[in-house]
């Protein structure tokens, strides 16, 4: 089911002020920034090896980034593993009785499909299923 780590989320109060770190010290290549709607947030994604890291920005207070941030504080957001099929997987997870977030895939960053599990069910760790198209 699981391919690899497609990415590692880590929610920012500000894009403009974390890029910088991501880009100029690590030296990290970016691989642009991107407005997700659905999620009411942007997002800056960085190339690390075969995984990226995702810089997540909220666009409105009421957006599940902002929530996060006001709970928590910046920091590591979620997981996100590479699927073949995100549909499958769900199905299969929730056949296994796994709580989720999301009980179908949707869109999310650069064309994929996501969906998320309920860290409940995953040793509270944001877990994100992530299918992009086929390579």
């Amino acid at each position: 089911m699981v391919r690899k780590i497609d990415h590692i989320g880590v929610a920012v109060e500000s894009l403009d002020a974390a890029v910088p770190f991501y880009r100029d010290v690590l030296g990290l290549e970016s691989l642009g920034v991107e407005e997700v709607p659905s999620q009411k947030g942007r997002g800056a994604m960085f190339a690390v090896g075969e995984a990226r890291i995702e810089l997540l920005e909220p666009t409105s207070p009421d957006s599940p980034i902002a929530g996060f941030l006001e709970k928590r504080g910046q920091g590591i957001h979620h997981i996100a593993y590479r699927v073949d099929s995100a549909s499958s997987a769900v199905e299969r997870l929730i056949g296994l009785g796994v709580e989720m977030i999301d009980k179908a895939p949707r869109p999310g960053a650069g064309g994929s499909m996501i969906a998320f599990v309920h860290p409940k069910s995953s040793g509270k760790v944001l877990t994100e299923l992530c299918e992009h198209g086929h390579e």
